[in-house]
């Protein structure tokens, strides 16, 4: 099992093999939290929305509130068949 020592300022050295199982890099921010029983586990904080900025090329343009709402519209009623169309696949019991 790999083991980290606490130095006087409260730091402590990752483990190799733990960095590598857990995909670690420097620089990366890790999470802790409890369990049960009064137990803690640690997590790699997987980023930030803002680290997403810049990764998709600008449109050229801008959509208007309009257009972003038929957009919505258009979803949620594609979703809305979408499911009206799986109940009426599925085998059931008549009405």
């Amino acid at each position: 099992m790999p083991t980290a020592t606490m130095t006087s300022k409260g730091q402590i050295t990752i483990p190799v093999e733990m960095r590598r199982i857990l995909g670690l890099k420097p620089g990366v921010r890790i999470d802790f939290y409890p369990t049960e029983n009064g137990k803690y586990a640690m997590r790699a904080r997987t980023g930030s929305i803002k680290d997403l900025k810049g990764i998709f090329g600008k449109l050229g343009y801008s959509l208007t509130i309009e257009e972003m709402d038929r957009a919505v519209q258009d979803a949620v009623a594609e979703n809305y068949l979408a499911g009206l169309r799986k109940d009426a696949d599925e085998p059931g019991e008549a009405a």
